[in-house]
């Protein structure tokens, strides 16, 4: 593994990330996208794994979180929103792709990560996407145990708290995490539309959208606590050009009791989950061979 620094596309910040190399030429080059408040290191045995089976793999921490926190330390003031965590994502592409030009490149995006993709510029470099426990965060597509509070959530808390901190301070209140101020007030406007992204960002978000044409296999959990099927139906039609499949995995289809929307990168499903999102990143890497 190799700690990495990269900028950002807008020259803005400076992006951190784990580039995890394999002994020979990779079978394809992954980028691991984060769920929304969730740091690279949560993704690094994955990482690691990848790159055991033949990959080279980067995961990387958008602008504000994690490792790519401003020099201050501190997120009053600064200054970030999701078109930004995509160009970071793109930044995060370049970056991989100078150290494996030509190798295909596939992404796995975790909720937030596969949210994004449609908004990149290297949409036309992408081998595939595998989407994992993501789907569109509108209000009323959430898991019935979140659906209860989170209208508290999106016109109390995260108003409140970024008024009192200047950004969500969610650390503090046992919520997602710390969020850049614009980062989280423009999520809060995605899901608060039935359309999510594309509903409340207009025609031009929707035509990026429908311009991509990688295709992307969506696993859905059943046991999700945050993202339901039909929720992940509405996210992947968004791509409405792209070859799109959804897949739905339950704990007892591998022996476990419980998944959840954050279990599949667990160390626990090295020999179950990992190797069948491993077949799908087989499966892609043919598509987009240049070397």
């Amino acid at each position: 593994m190799e700690a990495i620094t990269f900028t950002a596309d807008d020259g803005a910040v400076t992006l951190s990330g784990c580039h995890h190399a394999p002994a020979g030429q990779p079978k394809a080059a992954v980028l691991i996208a984060a769920a929304m408040g969730v740091t690279q290191d949560y993704y690094a045995a994955f990482a690691q794994w990848l790159a055991q089976q033949g990959y080279a793999a980067l995961t990387f921490d958008y602008r504000g979180s994690g490792a790519s926190l401003p020099p201050a330390r501190s997120l009053r003031g600064f200054r970030a929103d999701l078109f930004d965590w995509a160009r970071d994502t793109d930044a995060a592409i370049d970056a991989l792709l100078a150290r494996h030009p030509g190798a295909p490149l596939v992404l796995v995006g975790h909720s937030l990560g596969a949210q994004l993709p449609g908004l990149l510029r290297h949409r036309d470099r992408i081998a595939g996407l595998v989407s994992v426990a993501a789907g569109s965060g509108y209000w009323r597509d959430n898991a019935p145990r979140l659906k209860r509070v989170v209208l508290w959530f999106w016109h109390v808390l995260v108003p409140l708290g970024v008024a009192i901190a200047g950004y969500f301070p969610g650390k503090r209140l046992g919520k997602v995490g710390d969020l850049p101020r614009g980062v989280v007030l423009q999520w809060r406007r995605w899901c608060l539309n039935p359309r999510y992204h594309v509903g409340a960002e207009g025609e031009a978000v929707r035509v990026r959208f429908a311009g991509a044409r990688f295709p992307i296999v969506a696993l859905s959990i059943t046991d999700d606590e945050m993202m339901t099927e039909r929720g992940t139906r509405v996210l992947i039609d968004c791509y409405e050009s792209a070859p799109r499949e959804l897949q739905r995995i339950a704990p007892a289809d591998v022996g476990v009791p419980r998944i959840g929307h954050f279990g599949l990168f667990r160390r626990q499903f090295e020999t179950t989950l990992w190797p069948r999102v491993e077949r799908l990143l087989a499966g892609f890497a043919p598509l987009h061979r240049t070397a």
